[in-house]
Formats: C-alpha cells, sequence, structure tokens
C-alpha cells in the first residue's frame, strides 16, 4: 500500500480534491498498539467524544490497558475509571479474546477484511462499527468504508446532500481501493468529528 498512490488517485475526485489541498497527504498504517487502540473503540461506543475521552485518560491511569493488566482489575476498578457495567463487560471481553486468540497485527495478515469482521464481532459486546474501526484504524486496511458511522454520514451528506447509507455506499464505491483514505477526508469535514478521530489515533 502506498500513501501517495493512494492520495493521488482520490485527488482526481472533484469532491474530493478541495479536502486533499486543505488537510494535505493523510496516511494509513496499522496500530502500534493494538489491544489499546481496540479499547479505545470500545470506550467510544454510543458516546460522546468528551465522555470517551474522560474515560479514556482514567482508565488509562488506573490499569495497564495491556490484556493481562484489564484481567488483572477488579470490575469496581474499571467502574471507577467510568465504564458502565456493560462496557466492562465488553472490555473484559476483548482482553479475553487477545489472550485466548493471540491477536496480534500480523496474525490478520492475509486475513481478509469480511474474515476479520466475522472474527471480532464474534466478541460479545464488538459490533460492525468497532470491527471496522479496527480494519482501518489498528490493521491499516486501506478500502474501508465505515458507513455505520455517524461522522463519515456527515461528510457525505456534506458533499452529496440528504442521500442515505445505500447511496452513500454507492457513491463510495468510486474511491475503491481507496476508500479508508477517502473515509479520512471526510471525517475532517465536520472539525468535531475530525478530533474524534484524531484522538482514537493517538493510541
Amino acid at each position: 500500500m502506498n500513501d501517495a498512490d493512494a492520495i493521488a488517485a482520490l485527488r482526481a475526485d472533484p469532491d474530493l480534491r478541495p479536502l486533499i489541498e486543505r488537510h494535505g497527504p493523510l496516511a494509513i498504517e496499522p496500530a502500534d498498539d493494538f489491544f489499546a487502540r481496540f479499547v479505545v473503540s470500545v470506550l467510544r461506543q454510543q458516546v460522546s467524544m468528551a465522555s470517551a475521552a474522560a474515560t479514556r485518560e482514567r482508565l488509562f491511569e488506573a490499569v495497564d490497558v495491556t490484556p493481562a493488566g484489564v484481567l488483572a482489575a477488579d470490575d469496581a476498578t474499571l467502574r471507577d475509571a467510568g465504564l458502565s457495567r456493560q462496557k466492562t463487560r465488553y472490555v473484559n471481553n476483548v482482553a479475553e479474546a487477545f489472550r485466548d486468540r493471540g491477536y496480534t497485527v500480523d496474525s490478520f495478515a492475509g486475513v481478509d477484511d469480511d474474515a476479520v469482521i466475522d472474527e471480532l464481532t464474534s466478541i460479545t459486546g464488538v459490533g460492525d462499527w468497532t470491527a471496522r474501526m479496527q480494519l482501518l484504524f489498528s490493521l491499516g486496511r486501506p478500502d474501508v468504508f465505515p458507513v455505520g458511522d455517524l461522522g463519515i454520514r456527515k461528510g457525505m451528506r456534506a458533499l452529496y446532500g440528504d442521500i442515505d447509507r445505500e447511496a452513500m455506499v454507492d457513491r463510495a464505491e468510486q474511491w475503491a481501493p481507496y476508500r479508508s483514505y477517502a473515509s479520512l477526508y471526510l471525517w475532517r469535514i465536520e472539525e468535531d468529528v475530525a478530533d474524534s478521530v484524531d484522538e482514537v489515533r493517538e493510541r
């Protein structure tokens, strides 16, 4: 995968070209810490950016955010960090999956995107949105279009008006095989959404 080739291909699209000129080249790369980034995605499920950020900071201060560290912490510690009872269970489920199944970025090399989604969504508490975030932000896959993400839908509607999800998916076909890169630019249409995406990539 070559970032420059992807940006050059997308620059040919008149709708994306102004965004590329405004924000410059953006890169897709695998996470240095797959587990930590996965946990941050779980924290961001169905909550505001501010709430997720506050919980993340407390959690990373309270426990060693590794599979062993999370599983060694009692539920009260995770709850005190701001996790709901449900998310405490989900984070523990993810930690168990990493421990028992040996997940690493390299362990998914050569596994196609749909199979990765099937594997990750087999973990209780991990839905399609979270799995696609891992494809893009943890595994660095170049052709992910997470239409289930609110920020993506905001970006698509800013470009194309009040279209539904099916129409968004159809329009995004023109950006294959670089839909992950297009997604990064769509997220930057809304400043608050861009901040939220950058926060995920910090881990």
